[in-house]
């Protein structure tokens, strides 16, 4: 469909390891008398909270100490950074570096917009270069992340624990939960259901390194963003939580199914720009040419998770062949995100189904559907309920319309949805659920044989789909006397046409 094919094209921005006998809780750096594996597996997240404020407390005060020594170890080690865009770990995946923020330097553009390429792949690599030595590795100058844990901030405990015992529920409110965490909902929610979850114990995490490497997550979002931050980030994984107790998958989950479920849900957006694949290619920016214009973004998102991971050595006391895998299957869950791969996707999900030949025992097919349950994560705000689910697309909206205007005043072509006196919201959102969210949520509630939660999510689409057209209606009613341009229900735009002519 002509249609579908032009908002898939335009839709980019919507966008068995068993532990060893023996292992304790504290891999490396941390000291087994602070507590137990047993206890931080068994104890409520506050008494793990604030056992790991004790153990932060004294990290903070021993890199103290050493800065004032006046050592130079990690001065070395970001040295080391400065010459090489990216790192490559023995098994040869290519990471990206921490804080490598696509930085969009706007005084380029009318520079390089219609001069050709910006350069040599050896003027990319030094672009690379210089920007990040600027942005180096926080950890490897020795500098451990300032901002306070806010597991749960004292203050609102009562109210984030009673919110964290329903984070299960479908109504659940981000919103309010990033509010009475102090904007640290990412990292307050992650912490809980890996401990819910039984991870900590199961691989033996390390809860100060899990904390560092969370923290480091939350900030490489961009709080700027109107809706690629981080808040995004944690209601994607709170979506991604409830699809996997679906009975259907949950039956079949691993640990390592469900940590690598979490983190892809975690990271899968990570310091993302707020402009979309597009922009960054007709701009020419380093990143479009690093990864050649193939899902730009989602290998940015993929390649600096792996960054952070490693240097927050939390897998570090895992086998090697082990992290290897995870940071195998970590990207293939990310990359597919990529809305331009909507239809492969789903063209894939529906054969299974028709053919009745979905496998979970199958390992690939298992990992195929966690793939789908994280597209359904992220594009499931249509399906919530109307407040929350008008609010993120007003958002969303609202972060096209910035990239329009950003487009507009360096005299670029303006990308489809950014217009903001041609793009309303209505007729935008309507033509999301129509050609997007619609078609991958039905072949969900498919595979998931109309389970309450998917019933309840289809429910809210239509519910919602509904309103929108109702105050498309009403713009189109106030607007009709001055413009024979008319929007039909799936808001796409149509001329008036007298009767028996076809628009």
């Amino acid at each position: 469909m002509p249609a579908q094919d032009t908002f898939l094209n335009s839709a980019a921005p919507f966008k068995g390891w068993k532990a060893r006998e023996g292992d304790q809780l504290f891999s490396s750096g941390g000291q087994p008398g602070d507590f137990t594996a047993g206890r931080a597996a068994a104890g409520d997240l506050p008494d793990v909270a604030r056992m790991v404020k004790r153990v932060c407390k004294a990290s903070n005060g021993a890199q103290a100490r050493l800065k004032q020594r006046g050592i130079s170890e990690n001065e070395d080690a970001s040295e080391n950074f400065a010459g090489d865009a990216r790192l490559r770990s023995p098994a040869g995946v290519l990471s990206e570096r921490r804080g490598s923020y696509p930085f969009i330097d706007f005084r380029l553009l009318n520079n390089t917009t219609y001069s050709g390429e910006i350069g040599t792949k050896k003027k990319v690599k030094r672009l690379l270069s210089f920007q990040r030595y600027f942005h180096a590795s926080r950890l490897l100058r020795g500098i451990v992340p300032q901002a306070s844990l806010h597991l749960l901030d004292e203050d609102y405990l009562g109210q984030a624990r009673h919110m964290l015992s329903k984070v299960g529920m479908w109504n659940f409110d981000i919103f309010l939960f990033d509010r009475l965490t102090n904007g640290n909902s990412l990292v307050t929610l992650l912490c809980h259901l890996f401990n819910s979850h039984g991870l900590i114990h199961h691989f033996h995490l390390d809860m100060v390194k899990l904390h560092q490497f969370l923290v480091l997550v939350q900030e490489d979002y961009h709080s700027q963003n109107p809706y690629h931050n981080a808040v995004h980030a944690a209601d994607v994984t709170q979506a991604m939580h409830c699809y996997l107790k679906e009975p259907k998958l949950a039956s079949v989950l691993t640990p390592m199914d469900i940590m690598l479920g979490l983190l892809a849900a975690a990271a899968h957006d990570v310091d993302h720009p707020g402009v979309n694949q597009p922009f960054l290619i007709k701009t020419k920016h380093h990143l479009a040419s690093l990864y050649q214009n193939v899902s730009v973004l989602e290998n940015h998102h993929w390649r600096s998770t792996i960054g952070m991971l490693r240097e927050s050595r939390l897998l570090a006391h895992l086998p090697k062949e082990v992290t290897q895998d995870i940071e195998q299957q970590l990207g293939a869950l990310i990359l597919a995100t990529d809305i331009n791969r909507q239809n492969e996707f789903l063209s894939r999900l529906k054969a299974h189904l028709h053919n009745h030949d979905l496998r979970l025992e199958d390992s690939e097919h298992k990992h195929f559907m966690l793939q789908i349950a994280l597209k359904c994560a992220d594009i499931c705000n249509p399906c919530r309920i109307w407040d929350m689910s008008k609010q993120w697309s007003e958002r969303v909206c609202e972060e096209f319309y910035r990239q329009g205007d950003l487009e507009r005043t360096f005299e670029l072509e303006i990308s489809p949805l950014c217009n903001q006196q041609k793009d309303t919201i209505p007729s935008i959102q309507i033509g999301f659920m129509t050609y997007i969210v619609e078609p991958l949520f039905e072949e969900w509630a498919h595979f998931t044989g109309d389970s309450p939660l998917s019933e309840n999510m289809l429910c809210h689409l239509r519910k919602n789909k509904a309103k929108w057209r109702g105050l498309l209606h009403k713009q189109h009613s106030k607007s009709s006397d001055h413009s024979g341009q008319m929007t039909d229900t799936d808001g796409n735009p149509s001329q008036t046409s007298k009767e028996g002519e076809v628009p």
